[in-house]
């Protein structure tokens, strides 16, 4: 069992040296987790935003039917592990009396054990990840104790792969603001030149076509600019020919 959470932990180390997706880093995770975890059968990632779960992930099919089901209702282990912030875990989910609309449904699908752990940083919860199984009484002690023990190196995992999706994110969109503010001064200067329009003036056209065609002001320009490049490039005189092609 050692040999497998070890394994898991090296691989939590390993996951953001890599470019790849947010949804794909938590779906690694997770699936670390059920390598690691004792009687694990599939893995469930959730993400809080603004304390409410947000991105959901899961490592095989029935985990996120599960993970549906308990979302749709607002009642369920994950839940109660981020408000509590402490592990929970049922292996009779069918007669589960903490959660009697979540357990009986989800016990009918034959799903009977659950191991629920919140991701815990100093400061606050960042996620929780669900651990089922279908049988009963899955996940002893030692299943718990190596749940939590994944868990917490999983937390870090988390926030760091959502710092550098956010990074990403912002830096896509810089690059787009700047292009499109390039775009507009290019096409402020192009109805300046037909018009003798002043900055403010020109500008202020430019929005009018925005609102008056209900689309966006970087988009009305580029669409202006490459009109004025076609133009330009149509009123442009053949090339002399060479003279040593006579």
């Amino acid at each position: 069992m050692n040999d497998d959470l070890d394994e898991s932990l090296a691989g939590l180390s390993g996951l953001l040296t890599g470019d790849q997706p947010l949804q794909e880093t938590l779906v690694h995770i997770a699936e670390f987790g059920v390598l690691a975890i004792p009687g694990a059968e599939g893995a469930g990632l959730t993400m809080l935003e603004d304390d409410r779960p947000q991105t959901v992930v899961a490592s095989a099919e029935f985990v996120r039917v599960v993970d549906d089901v308990q979302y749709g209702l607002g009642e369920g282990p994950c839940l109660q592990a981020v408000a509590s912030r402490k592990t929970q875990t049922s292996g009779s989910l069918g007669g589960e009396a903490r959660w009697p609309r979540f357990g009986p449904r989800v016990g009918r699908m034959g799903v009977h054990s659950v191991l629920s752990l919140p991701l815990l940083l100093p400061d606050r919860v960042v996620g929780a990840m669900n651990v089922y199984a279908h049988a009963k009484n899955a996940f002893g002690p030692e299943a718990v104790r190596i749940g939590e023990l994944f868990a917490r190196p999983a937390a870090v995992s988390v926030r760091n792969a959502l710092i550098l999706a956010r990074s990403h994110r912002l830096a896509a969109q810089l690059e787009a603001a700047l292009t499109n503010r390039a775009v507009i001064d290019q096409t402020l200067g192009v109805i300046m030149s037909r018009t003798g329009a002043t900055p403010e003036e020109a500008f202020d056209r430019l929005r009018a076509m925005s609102q008056s065609q209900h689309v966006k002001v970087a988009e009305v320009a580029r669409t202006l600019v490459d009109k004025a490049v076609r133009r330009a490039r149509a009123r442009k005189p053949a090339a002399e020919p060479d003279a040593a092609s006579y």
